[in-house]
């Protein structure tokens, strides 16, 4: 951290004045010279209880800032009760940050309780005995508070004056950062009064909205924004480009090997990229991202492979949400260890702010999820020393042959990456979609608040929730629609008092461990070999005695499949298959696209390509020209016609459906739509009668859509509901009717 540097001599300020003594010792003692610029500008708003976004670069003294004047202020004034909650997504997160806290906490005589999944009974039941200081603890687990404890949470709670929620970037926008918002409110319910909140986060492109997300319906700008203006690290990037015999981009289950072979996906080879990570990284600390859990499989295979070949010790390990946490831990304890050098192959497991120790590169594998994803990503290299952050992005294109699809003739891969890298250096990232409904969670939390009182009233629920809570997207009418759509599943019934009560099947959900997040975690199995578990794999794995896996970075054959207990044992081996794991990748934004368009006609030259990537993007521009894309939108390709609108996602995705509405054969082609069996006169046409017709109702557009169960209690929603979950959600009316002009612009 740059706050840090030798010897004991004056941290003397104003703000290190307001601090504790004893926390004002624990600084010297770690021979800080002065407290960095954002645990400065934090003392004094934390201390008078202001609500607080503290951002900054990863490794920036986020922790301290928020910790330092928070243990300074419940040490001066101890309570029977937790004083301060610290709220994070990840347990290993709280581990990590039980280990840094813990000493001070000590000095202070504070109790610090972490409590999660993997936290011992018999230390949760310590707390609960004797509850005070600070509790470290995931959304889950305090959701799990409120189900079973419910009568207990105002004493638990009573002296309760900061709520601290770390990562707050990773939760703007999803349905379990609707859950959290929902879990602080319901606390200052309980409590009666209202409680500082303090986010840490990563510098984001609109902190505006991250305080409205921290303080929902509140005033922004009460919230205070306290943000670094420390200059992120340098960057020294690269993007790597690739042509193989095919794309990147083939079905996991394609991916198999046999017997002393490496990994391939059927003429895809992984090899040059293999190749490159296993020369540039051995014998230092990295990260490598690989976009999907089957992706990390089959380059930890890989890597491993090579490393066998050439005789030399394996460095590179796997880390994804499927493995056991052993296995996870083995890897972050193997980035700490700076004895010995070691590159975990991941997904996005190791994108948030556990300490991975002093990381050499980032390396992306195909182009990120997102802007703030790779952002997020390049802030875990060049944390220490001044070092800048090293990014190495491979992007891997296909060769060009008479079938190849324009989408791939024209590089959209590598054109993204560099769109991104584009975006990345001028600041910007994505921004949530606003007034989303998330029913779902709502579904939850109105069967978490049934099960903390023991009942409740419908008016009380709707004013708690959705009136003066964070679901005020949701109106009165469709609230009613909710409870009488769980009172039909049984979910919920009503007394003679016309309390709200759960009902049979709400009750067996409710008591099931699974209820306590708002994401669907789909049945699994659990992968073992001789006792140990290995992680597991979705039901619908196709897995049988004989068969062989890849996993956990070795291979495997299946011994057996105990479909009663959901066990797979399995053996080393020597072949393999990489398993579909399942999953999407991240929703392209506008700002995206819009920048890969310029990419393709501004002629200018980006240095961090190497010779690859240069022959690609210039081979992309060259084909983007003579298939007409500069200036037109609307293509002949074959008995079909391509739309090529430069809109996101969401836009793209609710233009298709708007053509498929038209008894149009429209799917999804990468960055543009294709039309079956249309020529341009007709798309011409249709798209003329879309810009008539003016701005689409994005419920008639979701009505369309036949399979809308996307989350946990989706299944819960009659048609209608559902209906307009999908709506809030994932239909752009607006974007599609951007896509419709610029077509028509264009032809």
């Amino acid at each position: 951290m740059n706050s840090r540097a030798s010897g004991s001599s004056g941290c003397a300020s104003r703000a290190f004045d307001r601090l504790h003594p004893t926390v004002q010792r624990w600084v010297y003692r770690r021979g800080w010279r002065t407290l960095h610029e954002i645990q400065e500008l934090a003392v004094e708003p934390i201390l008078n209880g202001d609500d607080c976004i503290v951002a900054a670069p990863t490794a920036g003294g986020k922790t301290e800032a928020a910790f330092l004047p928070v243990c300074s202020a419940i040490a001066s004034a101890p309570t029977p009760s937790v004083q301060a909650l610290y709220i994070s997504p990840l347990k290993a997160l709280i581990n990590d940050q039980y280990r840094r806290m813990e000493e001070l906490a000590e000095d202070l005589g504070l109790p610090v309780f972490p409590w999660h999944g993997d936290v011992a009974g018999s230390q949760k039941q310590r707390f609960l005995a004797k509850p005070g200081g600070i509790l470290m603890i995931t959304p889950e687990s305090l959701e799990s508070l409120f189900v079973n404890r419910g009568t207990r949470m105002k004493g638990l709670f009573s002296g309760l004056s900061y709520v601290l929620v770390d990562e707050l970037h990773a939760f703007i926008g999803m349905e379990r950062g609707k859950q959290l918002q929902c879990l602080m409110h319901r606390l200052e319910l309980v409590i009666r009064r209202r409680v500082s909140r303090i986010g840490l986060s990563a510098t984001l492109g609109d902190m505006g909205l991250a305080a409205e997300f921290l303080r929902p319906g509140g005033d922004r700008e009460a919230v205070r924004l306290i943000v670094s203006t420390s200059a992120v690290s340098d960057i020294v990037a690269q993007l790597r480009g690739y042509r193989v015999s095919e794309p990147e981009g083939q079905p996991p289950a394609a991916l198999t090997s046999r017997p002393g072979q490496a990994c391939s996906s059927q003429g895809g080879s992984l090899a040059p990229v293999v190749e490159h990570l296993f020369e540039v990284l051995r014998g230092t600390h990295n990260l490598v991202f690989a976009n999907s859990r089957s992706r990390v499989e089959a380059y930890a295979d890989a890597l491993r492979h090579l490393s066998d070949a050439t005789r030399v010790p394996n460095e590179f390990v796997p880390h994804h949400g499927s493995l056991s946490k052993e296995i996870r831990e083995d890897a972050e304890v193997r980035l700490q260890d700076t004895s010995r050098p070691c590159t975990a192959v991941c997904t996005s497991t190791l994108e948030l702010g556990i300490d991975v120790g002093d990381i050499e590169c980032v390396a992306q594998i195909g182009p990120p999820p997102s802007v703030a994803a790779v952002r997020q990503r390049l802030g875990r290299s060049g944390r220490r020393g001044g070092r800048p952050a090293q990014l190495r992005m491979y992007v891997q294109e296909p060769e060009i042959t008479p079938e190849t699809h324009p989408q791939d003739m024209i590089r959209a891969q590598l054109v993204q990456s560099v769109a991104m890298l584009r975006l990345l250096g001028r600041g910007w990232c994505e921004l949530p979609r606003p007034n989303q409904l998330h029913l779902s969670t709502l579904v939850q939390q109105v069967l978490s608040m049934i099960a903390q009182f023991g009942g409740v009233r419908a008016g009380d629920a709707y004013g708690a929730l959705c009136r003066s809570g964070p679901f005020a997207a949701v109106s009165p009418t469709i609230f009613a629609d909710l409870l009488r759509c769980l009172g039909e599943k049984d979910m919920i019934t009503q007394s003679v008092d016309e309390a709200l009560l759960l009902g049979s099947a709400g009750e067996r959900i409710v008591n099931h461990y699974s209820f306590y997040s708002a994401f669907l975690t789909p049945e699994e199995f659990r992968i073992e070999c001789k006792g140990v578990m290995l992680g597991s794999l979705p039901v619908d794995t196709c897995l049988e005695p004989g068969g062989y896996l890849i996993f956990a970075g070795r291979r495997w054959v299946v011994d057996e499949v105990d479909d009663k207990h959901k066990v797979v044992y399995v053996q080393p081996a020597e072949g393999g298959v990489i398993p579909h794991f399942g999953g999407t990748g991240g929703v392209v934004a506008d700002q995206v696209r819009e920048e890969m368009r310029l990419v393709y006609e501004v002629e200018h030259e980006y240095p961090y390509l190497d010779e690859g990537a240069r022959d690609l993007l210039d081979e992309g521009r060259r084909e983007y020209r003579e298939i007409g894309l500069a200036g037109r939108g609307v293509l002949p390709w074959g008995a079909s016609v391509l739309l090529f609108p430069w809109v996101g996602d969401r836009a793209l995705n609710t233009l298709t459906m708007l053509l498929a509405g038209r008894s149009l054969c429209a799917c999804r082609a990468g960055v543009g739509i294709e039309v079956q069996r249309c020529n341009v006169a007709k798309a011409a046409r249709h798209l003329h009668a879309l810009a008539e017709a003016g701005l689409q109702d994005p419920l008639e557009v979701a009505r369309r859509v036949k399979n809308k169960r996307t989350e946990k209690y989706h299944w819960c929603l009659s048609d209608e509901l559902l209906t307009a979950d999908y709506a809030s959600s994932s239909v752009d009316a607006a974007g599609a009717a951007r896509a419709v002009e610029n077509l028509m612009a264009s032809l």
